[in-house]
């Protein structure tokens, strides 16, 4: 088959799947594929230059290419048939990049519709558990505390929320349900709001951001969708392809960056990820970009040649532009509930995390892990993903969150 036609019947997969890359499984199982990814390099290794692309209407990508164009305002429709052999349903993108759209009052709407699933799970939850209560008793506070545990949003969270109602309910403070259910959604409140990430970018310029995250949990989708949105403030923008285990994460992001007005910069599968992120911030600074944005292939803090891979890159960028990486990214699929809380802990502890993207929270009733995330592992949110089109993307903001769950 020739390479133009697996080509095509990426771009047609591509355009015609679901938001999000199928789900992960667990913490421990998402980044198998990536343990014995071929672009490691050991920590002396020298960084060999790296091709910058944007693709071009109608133009293939080629590995060899090693100039940087403008990328076109607008890309034609590629129709195709489809390949099987040649993407799976992780390698595949999800819907169609398109142009970003402005903030508008419709996209309450579609944010409340988006966290029906997790209504559905949390706060139906709570519903159950105070329904036909007159009055706040023991047998409430048991049912408070399961309603919580099962809604995901994370042990010692629930057990923080219920000893807190329990003695509140002991001073006679919380004897009517409805008083406490008001609570509890004011108290869910206050902990998504200590957790909201700032949006802008630094003063530094490029602002360099890191993108982190398991196998199958939306992360090169994510980065295209990020990268949509800085184009969108009238930001110029540099997408790193670093995740040389997969080749169809590099093409991806050539597409998303033709796509959205992005310039690429990649290399061969297999190649040194180290040098795709040195190439990409001196192509940012030669260029003026405000952000560049790196991807990375999936691991976990127990692959010890993943991590010093994690480590050769964050030296090659400090080496690059001084403080960079200035913010590391962590991008969890809310599907998996509470494994996404575990895995937070783990990137935590191993590479430092600044601010998570919580993605597919269209598609689980488990995303009241997010609250779990905000109180045990005080790591802000800054995205969320609520649906298929590019700014289901959505900036992560506590009192709408709250407002459209419950």
């Amino acid at each position: 088959m020739s390479e133009e036609v697996k080509k095509k019947g990426f771009f047609k997969r591509l355009f015609s799947s679901r938001e999000e890359e199928p789900e992960g499984d667990s913490a421990l199982e998402g980044s198998a594929e990536a343990e014995d990814s071929p672009g490691e390099a050991g920590p002396d290794e020298q960084v060999a230059p790296a091709e910058v692309i944007s693709v071009k209407e109608e133009q293939e990508i080629d590995a060899d290419t090693s100039s940087v164009e403008e990328p076109s305002p607008e890309a034609p429709e590629v129709k195709s048939e489809l390949n099987e052999e040649q993407i799976t349903e992780d390698e595949a993108g999800e819907g169609e990049p398109q142009n970003p759209m402005k903030e508008g009052a419709g996209l309450f709407g579609r944010l409340r519709a988006g966290l029906s699933k997790t209504r559905g799970g949390l706060v139906s939850s709570l519903d159950r558990a105070l329904f036909g209560k007159k009055v706040v008793d023991e047998e409430t506070l048991e049912e408070l505390e399961e309603a919580l545990v099962t809604a995901d949003i994370g042990v010692a969270t629930s057990m923080k929320l219920v000893e807190e109602v329990t003695e509140r309910v002991k001073r006679k403070e919380l004897t009517d349900p409805e008083v406490l259910r008001s609570y509890l959604r004011e108290r869910i409140g206050e902990i998504l709001r200590e957790g909201t990430a700032h949006f802008e970018v630094g003063g530094t310029r490029p602002h360099v951001i890191l993108v982190v995250g398991v196998n199958g949990v939306g992360k090169t989708t994510t980065i295209g969708k990020m990268a949509a949105r800085y184009v969108g403030e009238g930001k110029k923008v540099v997408v790193g392809a670093a995740d040389t285990f997969r080749a169809a994460a590099i093409e991806q992001l050539a597409v998303w960056g033709e796509r959205v007005g992005a310039k690429v910069v990649k290399h061969e599968q297999g190649s040194d990820p180290a040098a795709v992120a040195y190439d990409s911030l001196e192509a940012a600074k030669a260029r003026g970009a405000d952000v560049v944005i790196i991807d990375t292939a999936g691991r976990l803090h127990n692959k010890a040649n993943l991590m010093a891979e994690m480590e050769k890159i964050h030296r090659v960028l400090g080496k690059a532009v001084a403080g960079a990486p200035h913010e590391t990214i962590l991008v969890l699929d809310a599907t998996t509930g509470q494994n996404a809380i575990n895995q937070a802990k783990q990137f935590k502890e191993s590479i430092g995390v600044d601010s998570i993207a919580l993605t597919k929270l269209d598609g689980t009733a488990k995303g009241g892990v997010i609250v779990g995330i905000c109180d045990e592992l005080e790591i802000p949110v800054k995205f969320i993903g609520i649906g298929e089109q590019v700014d289901d993307l959505r900036p992560f903001i506590a009192g709408e969150f709250v407002k459209a769950l419950f």
